[in-house]
């Protein structure tokens, strides 16, 4: 006998739920002690810099593990509005920060705070693969619009022509995932300034914003006058290689902070105490390792585009930020599925396939950036050879 679930679980279950099948076929032959190279997933290959670990060693000795803060620690809220206090030279207030175990939880959040199932929300694709099923989890309604290729760049004037009468929100993602698109910073005082005038929440994805490589990130706080109708969400799991701490934030008006604050205490009534006391001093510490990372990061990134500039059967977008490079296999496959499938049996290199970041990036594969040089070497040289074949 099989009991009746929610529709939550028919939402889930989408097209775009098996796009993780060559990433996970990967990982279990690589369990299996086969010579897989992954880059099908966006987990900085960095460890964790030791001086966040031992704090956080330190504070769990001291008796840091205990309930938390439903909002986030003090000191962590209070670290966050220095930090955005000083990059936007605008004052805000630790009331303004309320904290989640992740950056994906955040955005859960927002937009279950924000949207009714059957409301509307605008976003530029390719998207982050998280998007659709946390919407869909919602029961909101995704209108996606493509961003200009071939550098996946935000056109304002398109995303403002897919708003409906029943549009509530407007999701953008700078520098993006995958794409590793920059948006201007006039191009999200547009936007703000338009969604405000229509009604219209605007929330912006940061998470890859201390990853940039040929243009500094602007932040949304920054570009726009009035905060009302806007919300930032950004976390650590990237820029400081805390992927597995899961501490993520979102910079929301008052009143919004407030029905974060009981929507954290319905859901997950607070995250872990040595975790947030860890973050508050990376965030205190973190420039020197901060900055290694982006110029490792970037060395990769113009390594493989070397090497790709040898492959002309496959077509790329340079990011300009992140950590991750799509690449276009319309001239050699039917579609990223079927490239990724094949990169996996006959090279042995997983990618994610582009179906997973929307119908646009149906022919692309994201090559993820987190090996060392001698990995990516290897990889390419795969890659390059099986294209040879």
């Amino acid at each position: 006998m099989t009991l009746p679930f929610s529709s939550l679980t028919g939402r889930l279950a989408t097209p775009q739920s098996d796009v993780w099948r060559v990433h996970d076929e990967a990982v279990s032959r690589q369990a299996r002690g086969e010579d897989v190279i992954l880059l099908s997933v966006g987990d900085p290959d960095f460890p964790t810099p030791p001086y966040i670990t031992d704090h956080a060693m330190a504070r769990i000795r001291e008796g840091r593990t205990h309930y938390s803060p439903v909002a986030g620690e003090p000191v962590l809220r209070a670290a966050l509005a220095e930090v955005e206090t000083r990059a936007t030279g605008r004052r805000f207030d630790p009331a303004q920060f309320v904290v989640f175990p992740g950056a994906t939880a955040t955005l859960y959040a927002v937009f279950a705070c924000l949207l009714d199932p059957r409301d509307e929300v605008v976003i530029a694709e390719p998207m982050y693969a998280a998007y659709r099923p946390l919407l869909d989890a919602i029961g909101a309604r995704i209108r996606s619009v493509p961003l200009v290729a071939p550098d996946f760049a935000l056109d304002p004037e398109i995303l403002f022509a897919a708003i409906t009468p029943k549009t509530r929100a407007l999701l953008v993602n700078t520098p993006g995932n995958p794409c590793g698109n920059i948006i201007p910073g006039a191009s999200l005082r547009l936007l703000a300034d338009v969604c405000r005038a229509r009604d219209i929440w605007l929330v912006c994805d940061e998470v890859y914003s201390l990853i940039t490589f040929d243009a500094p990130h602007v932040s949304l706080l920054r570009s726009t006058e009035a905060l009302d109708n806007v919300v930032v969400v950004d976390g650590l799991s990237k820029s400081h290689a805390m992927s597995g701490w899961r501490v993520g934030w979102a910079v929301a008006p008052a009143d919004l902070a407030a029905a974060l604050t009981r929507l954290a205490s319905a859901a997950f009534f607070g995250c872990s105490q040595f975790v947030q006391d860890a973050a508050a001093y990376a965030l205190m510490h973190d420039a020197p390792d901060v900055a290694a990372m982006r110029r490792e990061y970037r060395t990769r990134r113009d390594f493989v585009i070397q090497r790709l500039d040898r492959m002309p059967e496959l077509g790329y977008c340079r990011p300009q930020g992140g950590m991750f490079i799509m690449l276009d296999a319309h001239r050699v496959a039917d579609d990223g599925d079927a490239f990724a499938a094949r990169l996996l049996a006959q090279a042995g290199v997983s990618t994610l396939p582009g179906r997973a970041f929307g119908d646009s990036a149906s022919s692309y594969v994201r090559l993820s950036l987190t090996q060392p040089l001698p990995v990516l070497a290897r990889a390419c040289d795969r890659i390059e050879a099986m294209l040879r074949r």
